[in-house]
């Protein structure tokens, strides 16, 4: 992971004790799929643990919506001649809405995440789910790829 620097925040109280196994899973989860990411980029991965209210302001800031949903993903893009091509993103998850879907399902907090992390990812290596064609594809990817870690299709949920 050369190419790529992670670092964690804590915006809950509810986080910081799941904080190590969120660190691991999300180390593993990017190594495992080092082959979506471009050779040519740095990617500054900031990874957010928050709640329900700062995803509602951030929902509606930034998507004009005013709900809260259980992951956002910000990328920003950089290149010139002196630093090179850097990918900059934040990836919020609400702890709030993770736990209300986890109770909800009877899932593993720690295999939601994973799928959702994922599916951020994959959002920052140019995946969208924009249009019907472009979702399945990515559902498609989610699937596979959490497939191969032991996770069951989240979809059939």
């Amino acid at each position: 992971m050369k190419n790529i620097k992670v670092d964690f925040f804590s915006e809950s109280k509810k986080w910081p004790r799941r904080m190590p196994k969120i660190k691991t899973i999300t180390n593993k989860t990017i190594n495992m799929m080092l082959s979506y990411f471009k050779k040519d980029y740095k990617l500054e991965l900031n990874i957010i643990l928050t709640n329900k209210s700062k995803m509602i302001k951030l929902n509606k800031i930034y998507k004009n919506k005013q709900s809260d949903t259980d992951v956002l993903t910000f990328i920003s893009k950089i290149s010139n001649k002196n630093v090179g091509k850097i990918l900059y993103c934040d990836i919020f998850f609400s702890i709030d809405t993770i736990e209300k879907f986890i109770r909800r399902n009877k899932i593993s907090i720690y295999d939601h995440f994973n799928h959702l992390l994922i599916h951020s990812l994959l959002h920052i290596n140019g995946y969208d789910h924009k249009k019907n064609l472009d979702f399945k594809k990515m559902k498609k990817e989610e699937i596979k790829i959490l497939g191969s870690i032991g996770i069951n299709d989240p979809y059939t949920i």
